[in-house]
């Protein structure tokens, strides 16, 4: 593995849930350096944070991330944009594809590149503040729209995304954009517990999960179904597959010996 010293991240591993989490106060706004470490601790999860079943993605501070660097936007031209857009998909690409569950926990502001990083875990919980933006059009840029499309119908994206402004979470609870959300300051602990719920399940059935649901999304309903049951013929001959009916039939709660 590639080591890297992270300034902008930190990565911390509590029994089986690994939390990265975002410091750059005061709104956690990314940067280059910023989004290549995202990509490295996403791509290298396994080494970075052994043992974990499952990932939460928070921010310190006030907000979650209220977008990307203004001053890296003022330099961005046309003989330098490709490269950094190519280390800021890079993140976004490493959260969705990391074989592990991502869970995306967000307070104050995800706007712009903030939505992206929402939209990249597998669900969010976010906080009573929180509020979800697209101000692309406000600062001459685009891109969001796509990872938007993961958390809001079609209409409600084209809405957000016209008039560029921020939508309170009580509003986007309605269209399932986020699993629940929880006073402010119970944010950390109902990720908490529910990661743990999560991280219940053996390591290499939450992998073959992630694995199907990735590759079924985009996916025609028959091909999508076909893949699924290819895993399961593959899976099934795994100890923790054998005891996980086991268990279930015997009626009591699995005792995995394979953690990955």
């Amino acid at each position: 593995m590639s080591t890297m010293e992270y300034t902008n991240i930190s990565c911390e591993v509590t029994g089986a849930v690994a939390r990265v989490e975002l410091r750059r106060s005061p709104v956690n706004a990314l940067g280059q350096a910023a989004y290549r470490e995202l990509a490295h601790v996403f791509q290298h999860i396994d080494d970075v944070a052994p043992g974990a079943r499952v990932v939460v993605l928070s921010s310190q501070g006030d907000h979650f991330c209220a977008g990307n660097d203004l001053q890296e936007f003022t330099e961005l031209a046309p003989d330098n944009a490709a490269e950094r857009m190519l280390e800021v998909r890079e993140a976004f690409f490493a959260i969705s594809r990391c074989p592990l569950p991502v869970i995306g926990a967000v307070q104050g502001a995800a706007l712009g590149s903030g939505i992206a990083l929402a939209a990249s875990c597998d669900f969010v919980i976010a906080s009573d503040d929180a509020r979800f933006g697209v101000p692309e059009l406000n600062v001459g840029v685009l891109g969001g729209a796509r990872h938007l499309s993961r958390l809001v119908p079609e209409p409600v994206l084209r809405w957000m995304y016209f008039t560029s402004d921020p939508v309170p979470v009580t509003r986007l609870v309605s269209y399932g954009a986020l699993i629940t959300v929880v006073d402010r300051s119970r944010l950390r602990e109902e990720v908490l517990k529910l990661a743990t719920h999560v991280a219940r399940h053996s390591a290499s059935s939450l992998r073959y999960a992630k694995q199907a649901l990735n590759m079924i999304e985009p996916m025609p309903l028959e091909e999508g179904y076909v893949y699924e049951q290819g895993l399961t013929v593959e899976f099934c001959a795994h100890p923790d597959s054998r005891e996980a009916i086991n268990a279930v039939v015997e009626r009591r709660e699995p005792r995995y010996a394979h953690l990955t």
